[in-house]
């Protein structure tokens, strides 16, 4: 393994020379983390809504109120008040109009009589997030409705108590974990296989293997260089991330510990997988060309942005042998809970082995020229 250190030394040096290409590689995978941390993580608010009341009574007026108060509190939607359900429907379809909320004339009738009064939420559907949004917040309404009335002393139907674990979770700490492995990954396309290409194709490779060094030294070299300069870009959006994200305590020694630990393993589970997607080829633009197929198929069956167990099974499979799986599983079990190294052992033992396999895959198929 002596013949792999002056590989490394050249490799980082070089990386060393270039700190627009550190930049770069680092500000994507934070500016995604803030991003879509904040797009996806919020709430749905200010919706528009349009009031059909055709009953007038007390207990519409008294059903408007408490659409007014959410309005002035949550403020997840505003009402609009409507005489014709044809103009509001107009404006609907014309997406003016979240959704159209009808009191019906016999509303009050039916509350006084106990006989089931309805009222109906037509909504634009074709935002399933807006409208389930909607639905669940006039459902909120209706219930607190339902309320006011006189309640028995002693409830007699079932009741669902809910304990959580963890405290709340925001959706840009759930995104923080993909993130860091994304700023690997960047890091490893650029400063791995991009100049992996580059140097075989000014022939240094040839240059090297004309040396005492072996070609298993010229695969480790190049491994272990591009682990280093992956691991430092992982470190640095691990801890920006943190501070972004707000995760508590993120500066404890013995998390800061495991998760360096982690994001060692992760970078050189990717450094091995882009060598020995990159080992037979020969064409520089290639690595440039599938960066966004690599990423796609990477990062989003991973489990970064969305459960798993929400997937078709195709994308279960893809999922099952993605090594960003793993790395994120075991990112979210150290950040976002601060659990130990028993609970991300399989995640660990999978990106060994990964590495292992991958990087002897890549050593038999390494070749002087192609």
């Amino acid at each position: 393994m002596r013949g792999a250190l002056p590989v490394i030394e050249r490799e980082l040096r070089r990386f060393r020379r270039s700190p627009t290409l550190i930049v770069i590689s680092m500000i994507f995978p934070i500016a995604q983390l803030v991003v879509l941390g904040y797009a996806f993580g919020g709430q749905v608010r200010n919706l528009k809504v349009g009031v059909v009341d055709q009953d007038h009574s007390v207990p519409a007026v008294k059903l408007r109120e408490l659409f007014g108060a959410v309005t002035a509190n949550a403020a997840t939607f505003d009402t609009i008040e409507y005489s014709d359900p044809g103009t509001a429907m107009t404006d609907l379809r014309n997406g003016r109009l979240n959704g159209v909320l009808t009191i019906p004339p016999e509303f009050s009738r039916r509350e006084l009589s106990k006989n089931e009064p309805r009222i109906a939420l037509i909504e634009d559907n074709t935002d399933t997030f807006v409208s389930a949004t909607l639905a669940a917040s006039m459902a909120g309404v209706v219930n607190a409705y339902n309320g006011t009335n006189i309640q028995p002393r002693i409830p007699s139907d079932a009741t669902l108590d809910v304990v959580e674990v963890y405290p709340f979770v925001p959706y840009i700490q759930y995104l923080l974990p993909g993130s860091i492995v994304m700023s690997i990954f960047m890091m490893v396309m650029i400063g791995g296989g991009i100049i992996f290409i580059d140097d075989k194709a000014r022939g240094l490779h040839e240059g090297y293997l004309v040396t005492p060094i072996t070609k298993f030294e010229l695969i480790a070299g190049f491994n272990l260089s591009g682990t280093i300069k992956a691991v430092l870009s992982g470190l640095v959006l691990m801890t920006i991330g943190s501070l972004i994200a707000g995760v508590p305590d993120p500066f404890l020694p013995i998390r800061l510990l495991r998760l360096f630990v982690v994001i060692v393993v992760t970078a050189l589970a990717l450094v091995s997988m882009m060598f020995l997607l990159m080992v037979r080829v020969s064409d520089p633009l290639l690595p440039r060309a599938i960066f966004g197929l690599l990423n796609t198929i990477l990062y989003f069956p991973s489990g970064a942005v969305y459960p798993q167990q929400a997937f078709p099974g195709w994308m279960q499979v893809i999922a099952k042998v993605d090594p960003f799986t793993y790395a994120v599983h075991a990112f979210k079990s150290l950040l976002l809970k601060n659990t130990g190294f028993a609970a991300i052992s399989t995640d660990l033992t999978y990106l060994l082995v990964f590495s292992l396999v991958a990087m002897t895959a890549a050593t038999l198929l390494f070749k002087r020229s192609l």
